[in-house]
């Protein structure tokens, strides 16, 4: 579940066994190698687009309590396992990616009492899809989105992270 250092092939992703997709590709969904066991029965895929779909199908299709653990299973923007050095490789990379490794102390507070406050009336974490996105780009989401009620903020964390796996697909695959 690791993030490949070369991009794959379509065809060799086409031709992997369930396993070495599995393997290739557990992580592309934060911590859910499930949703990759779902999309592996997708294959052949004809494109990108058509990889990207199935692994979107494995998320929606799950029950409410799966697709939470999914939401759960993400860090906070610029939080403690951030500070730790406890995020994926593809989380790593592309929160560094909007400069969310080089805060200031006070904008470092600013996110955690964002996410706190998101997270204490949401059940899970604040989920963007954060690439080309600016520090201030997620200030504004998370400020634009603070009145939502809690299921339109569920709707909308399982698109984030469904644009965030399509991101990684598109990072890691060639057609």
């Amino acid at each position: 579940m690791t993030q490949p250092a070369t991009s794959i092939s379509l065809a060799a992703v086409n031709s992997m066994s369930d396993c070495a997709f599995t393997a290739t590709f557990g992580g592309i969904a934060e911590h859910a190698q499930w949703v990759a066991e779902g999309a592996a029965n997708a294959r052949p895929f004809e494109d990108l687009n058509a990889m990207t779909h199935a692994f979107h199908a494995a998320i929606m299709a799950a029950g409410d309590e799966a697709k939470l653990a999914l939401l759960n299973a993400h860090p906070d923007l610029a939080g403690k396992a951030a500070i730790n050095g406890d995020l994926t490789d593809h989380s790593t990379a592309e929160q560094a990616g909007a400069g969310l490794d080089s805060l200031s102390q006070e904008e470092y507070d600013r996110f955690t009492a964002y996410n706190e406050a998101y997270k204490r009336r949401n059940g899970f974490p604040f989920i963007l899809a954060v690439k080309n996105a600016s520090k201030q780009d997620i200030l504004d989401a998370f400020a634009r989105r603070a009145n939502n009620d809690a299921r339109e903020e569920f709707t909308e964390a399982l698109r984030q992270v469904c644009r965030i796996v399509g991101f990684r697909i598109e990072a890691t695959v060639d057609e």
